[in-house]
């Protein structure tokens, strides 16, 4: 018995080898926002410090248009004029951010545990127009 085990197990032939897999080329895939380029973009956070609701959506909407990488958005204690702090590195990026959002005065406040470049701060002068969202 053991002797016809072992036969079996030797005669037994390798499966035949998989075709190849083809995909598709990454010129024919189109992403669904623009695709943040490491060294010239900004890891942005944007927070409402306002009393207008859905503020910091709008931001985000329009810096991820203009290809800003934002992570997250959320609230903020009140303020009377947008803010961007320098949260890592030179201001050359929360100058790029400001220039996107069209104002905005810029403050260096380093924490390097949030992991982000830039911190918006929306205040009441921001005002923006955008077309409408579904």
């Amino acid at each position: 018995m053991a002797f016809g085990v072992l036969a079996l197990l030797t005669s037994t032939s390798a499966p035949p080898p998989a075709a190849p897999v083809t995909t598709a080329s990454r010129a024919e895939v189109e992403p669904a926002w623009p695709i943040p380029d490491g060294g010239r973009t900004a890891t942005v956070e944007v927070l409402n410090g306002t009393t207008r609701a859905g503020l910091a959506r709008s931001a985000t909407r329009l810096l991820r248009a203009k290809g800003v990488d934002v992570v997250g958005y959320g609230n903020a204690d009140s303020t009377g004029t947008t803010t961007l702090l320098v949260r890592r590195g030179d201001d050359a990026r929360a100058r790029l951010v400001a220039r996107a959002l069209g104002l905005g005065a810029i403050r260096a406040q380093p924490d390097s545990s949030l992991r982000l470049d830039v911190t918006v701060i929306l205040g009441d002068d921001f005002r923006p127009e955008l077309p409408l969202h579904p």
